[in-house]
């Protein structure tokens, strides 16, 4: 039987700052997939939607900003045994608003240094690795 991927568009939303380079991640709800792990936030691309258009739409819902400029930084397919995540990752450093979790998860802006301390999906690994 072959599962088709579930196809996701995710941000990797980054900012400079006083403090340096800063990244805005979020927590999963316990009851999700993969639930209690910090993620970069996105969704799930519908269908007739480009992944860019997700990417927007989903922004826009979970964490409330509006989307200037993306960039695509990388591809990533994952088997995690009960479902299969084709993620495609994008920098966004151009956008209007200040995030925050509107769906009531836990946001935080953190540096690249805690980004490899804190619990993410096994499919995130490698844009840690990258970042």
């Amino acid at each position: 039987m072959t599962r088709n991927p579930v196809q996701v568009a995710a941000g990797i939303i980054r900012r400079e700052d006083s403090q340096g380079e800063r990244f805005f991640i979020t927590r999963r709800h316990a009851k999700q997939h993969q639930g209690n792990k910090w993620e970069f936030p996105g969704g799930k691309v519908e269908q007739g939607e480009t992944p860019e258009e997700s990417l927007s739409r989903e922004l826009f819902e979970e964490i409330g900003i509006k989307v200037i400029s993306s960039t695509l930084l990388t591809r990533i397919e994952h088997d995690y045994g009960d479902k299969v995540v084709h993620l495609m990752f994008y920098i966004v450093d151009v956008f209007e608003g200040q995030p925050t979790g509107l769906e009531g998860q836990e946001a935080a802006w953190v540096t690249r240094e805690e980004l490899l301390r804190l619990k993410f999906p096994e499919a995130n690994r490698p844009i840690l690795s990258l970042l």
